[in-house]
């Protein structure tokens, strides 16, 4: 998987002979960060943004005389109008990001409730990860970010310590994203054989359709003698599950012995790539787009299996319904699963 990727994106360098056409004046800069994006961005079709269109409209705001902020600023606005959370402007005095994907979403997390209610602040925790018994045998993971490596020996202690429970609730709330390889270290655990998990396309042109046939991403289970899972398992996710760890809830909602439960993810399904402009800020897009296993995107979220749909009414503070559903799932107090 990772060879893979870094085959497909090793098309992807910055494009230098499109920065030496542009001068590091605001007019280049703005120049430079609309043609890359037109030739680079893979996501234009979907967000059925006139690209065109918005080059007239941020491009009669630019002027000679305007400061490096106030072209930062409308710079940013033009990210913005792709909807797309791996979209980033970087400079030495900020850092755009689109957040309207997660900030007009319940929250339907807290991991306080979790520690106090459901743990009474006993459980363990090992490479980024959150674990111990829930009373009714079941074990509960919580993975705060996929850009924390897992290793593999703290998997093997993990699921060896969790071994004796009736089934896994894994928990991506919040989970913003990270190393996709780490996607795949952690998947390898629940699966017994190579698994088709989805697919990844790259760009061969400046066109916006101009992409590759889809090329299968195939995942191999961990090797015999490490410890797996193949016990139910129920997968926590919400609006703020986001890259990666869309990718991952993606990835095992296609397993056989997993459900996903609560909201839909935030999506995020393009691997990013990032290029310069001629000042020396940095843009961040998606570049390749992933597909699922049934060869759809989830660039715009990955719903919940049916009948697993939960949220946390506002103000509820001292349980969390969305882990209480997963818990009736695995226990057989819920005909939903």
């Amino acid at each position: 998987m990772l060879g893979l990727i870094a085959l497909l994106l090793a098309g992807c360098s910055t494009d230098d002979t499109l920065l030496s056409d542009w001068p590091d004046t605001p007019r280049g800069n703005f120049e430079a960060l609309w043609n890359i994006m037109d030739r680079r961005y893979c996501f234009f079709d979907r967000k059925d943004v006139d690209w065109d269109e918005i080059h007239r409209i941020y491009g009669a705001r630019i002027s000679d005389d305007m400061t490096r902020e106030e072209l930062f600023d409308i710079c940013a606005q033009m990210l913005d109008e792709l909807r797309d959370g791996h979209v980033n402007l970087v400079s030495g005095f900020n850092t755009s990001a689109y957040r309207e994907w997660w900030s007009d979403y319940p929250e339907n997390f807290s991991l306080r409730v979790i520690q106090e209610h459901y743990f009474n602040y006993n459980y363990r925790q090992t490479s980024g990860m959150l674990y111990g018994f829930l009373p009714q045998n079941v074990g509960y993971i919580y993975y705060s970010t996929f850009s924390q490596p897992v290793g593999e020996g703290n998997l093997d202690n993990i699921l060896a310590w969790l071994a004796t429970a009736d089934g896994l609730i894994i928990d991506v709330r919040n989970n913003g994203g990270g190393e996709l390889t780490n996607v795949e270290t952690l998947v390898a655990r629940f699966i017994d054989r190579p698994t088709l998990v989805g697919y990844i396309s790259h760009k061969t042109g400046p066109g916006h359709s101009d992409f590759s046939k889809p090329f299968e991403i195939i995942y191999r289970p961990a090797p015999e003698g490490r410890q797996r899972w193949g016990k139910p398992i129920i997968v926590l996710a919400n609006r703020s599950t986001f890259s990666a760890a869309n990718n991952f809830v993606a990835v095992m909602k296609h397993l056989p012995q997993v459900r996903i439960a609560g909201a839909t993810t935030g999506g995020g399904a393009g691997v990013p790539f990032s290029s310069e402009l001629p000042c020396g800020w940095s843009v961040r897009m998606s570049s390749a787009p992933m597909l699922d296993a049934l060869g759809q995107s989830t660039e715009e979220g990955v719903e919940p299996s049916a009948g697993c749909e939960a949220s946390i009414p506002p103000g509820t503070t001292d349980c969390d319904p969305i882990l209480d559903l997963a818990v009736s799932l695995l226990t057989g107090q819920s005909e939903k699963l």
